[in-house]
């Protein structure tokens, strides 16, 4: 089995548990004290692109030979010369091919336009107990970045504050506070999704959404997640909870009206109950009858009067995946998720996460080629988000390069809740008469975060910056949570920019799959990217036989892009 390293004594950072190919854990906790890459990043911002210890090391990278077929197996190319994809308001000078001059910023959407400052999402944060304590560290992080956010299925279905008439919500503070706590920090960048699911459909939630909110909210219909086969679920503890979840319509495994189960629990050899969400299409046996279905979905949907609608798909395999892309470029969908396998939540069966569903290289690759085919046949294919696994910089590029033209965000699941659980901890540590407030799970800081300073000006690189944006009276309604989300996408953002301005890209739409290279064959087989020493083979054997005197060489492709 392939394994990742660790720790890595460059930046100072290690895993206490096991690191998957995003660097995170497969186990993350809320209470972690540190520090993988993506902890320590939400602290430092960009100061974690860089070894430690400046003026007392110097550093080398090991470059190992890649094995196994994933995103770690593939490489970023650089060019020495041309720049490409320059603002008018630049000139392709040494002075202004600066890596802070690059556009980092993408748009999606059919008809309206959605613009974000930065090519982020997060994944669908929904009814997880985890997702509700610590949203407003999201909520706040996303709308002062500039990047859409997603609450995720059955916000409306677990809230024990929503009232319901006949047989659909009217009411539901939980869903007002996620939508809510993002629009009042929204600047007009990045955009508050709300996602679908069977039991959300029936409840009426697109209804109540378009009557309190509008065009303000963008809707998501989903059809699956890269963790999973089976719809979402959560456990309780509680067996009361559990029975009003299965009085909302719910599947509760056991039944807590079961008197063996409510026996059970009641001498403690059960202590939780699993609720669980219903397969969608499960009455649908043919490719056609699910396109027709879904058609007549979005339809309805528009005639509530939904502007915006998005689609989430799974790591099913590729007729699914070629199902998904038809359906929502003939829907003239906004924007179309695809998460793969390797992504992660805090409740799926472990064993399906380990071994169900197409892994997200090999899956975003046939997104590429599917996408090509329908605009060879004149089809527009829809714009793309890509997920499963994500969590740093080079992830981002490499997602975005892979389906480019037609990526236009990356979608980061666990690695932006870890600076919401690590800025929630801080700020609890520091004001105790917060701690239950805010989630907090530490009564003191531990060294890894006294170390680099005892005050939220000290320890966040970014606090400084938030409060410029926001106000110095504003400033105290920010949760830590908040600012520790804008230290990490500093970081990420930075670290994007340098690696487009090393491929000479200066804005998103000139990057090209022609700035990746794969480090093995395997992986060059399966994704059509070359295998490194192949990639510009015949424009290298141009120069060598035919000479340059006298003639123009071919620029990188896309050197004439302006955006």
């Amino acid at each position: 089995m392939l394994q990742f390293r660790k720790q890595n004594d460059v930046l100072g950072t290690n895993n206490r548990g096991n690191p998957a190919e995003s660097g995170l854990c497969t186990l993350c906790e809320a209470d972690c004290r540190g520090k993988c890459e993506t902890w320590l990043s939400s602290l430092l911002g960009r100061k974690l692109l860089y070894p430690r210890d400046f003026g007392m090391v110097t550093s080398g990278s090991a470059n190992v030979v890649a094995l196994g077929i994933g995103y770690h197996a593939l490489r970023i190319q650089g060019y020495a010369y041309s720049a490409t994809g320059l603002p008018e308001r630049l000139s392709d000078t040494p002075d202004d091919c600066l890596f802070m001059n690059v556009d980092a910023s993408t748009k999606f959407g059919r008809h309206v336009t959605t613009r974000c400052r930065v090519p982020l999402m997060t994944g669908a944060l929904g009814s997880t107990f985890i997702a509700a304590k610590y949203w407003e560290s999201f909520a706040v992080g996303a709308a002062l970045c500039g990047f859409p956010i997603v609450v995720g299925e059955n916000v409306v279905g677990v809230d024990r504050e929503a009232v319901f008439q006949n047989g659909r919500v009217i009411h539901s503070p939980e869903l007002n506070r996620r939508i809510d706590c993002f629009l009042r920090y929204y600047d007009g960048n990045g955009a508050i999704i709300v996602q679908m699911n069977v039991e959300d459909t029936r409840n009426g939630v697109a209804q109540y959404l378009i009557d309190k909110y509008g065009d303000k909210v963008i809707l998501e219909l989903k059809w699956g997640q890269g963790a999973k086969a089976i719809g979402g679920e959560i456990q309780v503890t509680d067996i009361e909870y559990a029975r009003f979840l299965k009085d909302r319509g719910y599947l509760v495994d056991p039944n807590p009206y079961d008197p063996v189960a409510e026996s059970a629990f009641r001498h403690g050899s059960i202590r939780s109950f699993a609720r669980h969400s219903r397969l969608g299409a499960s009455n649908l046996h043919t490719p056609q009858a699910v396109y027709e279905e879904f058609m007549n979905s979005v339809s309805f949907f528009r005639g509530l009067g939904f502007q915006r609608i998005s689609l989430k798909t799974g790591a099913y395999g590729m007729e699914g995946l070629a199902l998904a892309i038809r359906c929502a470029a003939d829907a003239e969908l906004d924007l179309l998720t695809i998460d793969g396998a390797g992504g992660g939540t805090g409740m799926s069966p472990w064993n399906m996460m380990e071994h169900w569903g197409v892994p997200s290289l090999p899956l975003h690759a046939k997104a590429y080629e599917y996408c090509r085919v329908l605009e060879e046949r004149g089809v527009r294919p829809p714009d793309l988000s890509l997920g499963g696994g994500f969590a740093r910089e080079d992830h981002i590029f490499k997602a975005l390069a892979l389906c480019a033209p037609y990526s236009r965000l990356v979608c980061l699941g666990r690695a932006m809740m870890v600076p919401g659980f690590l800025g929630s901890n801080i700020e609890g540590a520091l004001h105790p008469e917060r701690r239950a407030e805010v989630n907090g799970n530490w009564e003191n800081l531990p060294p890894s975060v006294a170390a680099i300073g005892q005050s939220p000006e000290q320890i966040f690189a970014c606090w400084e910056e938030v409060k410029a944006k926001v106000g110095a009276e504003e400033m105290k309604n920010i949760p830590y949570g908040a600012v520790a989300v804008y230290c990490l996408v500093d970081k990420l953002v930075t670290g994007l920019q340098q690696l487009m301005a090393g491929a000479r890209r200066f804005s998103l739409p000139a990057i090209c799959r022609e700035d990746l290279m794969a480090a093995n064959r395997e992986t060059a087989e399966v994704t059509g990217i070359p295998f490194m020493t192949e990639a510009q083979h015949e424009r290298a054997m141009e120069i060598l036989t035919n000479g340059l005197s006298g003639s123009a060489s071919a620029a990188p492709k896309g050197s004439v892009v302006r955006s």
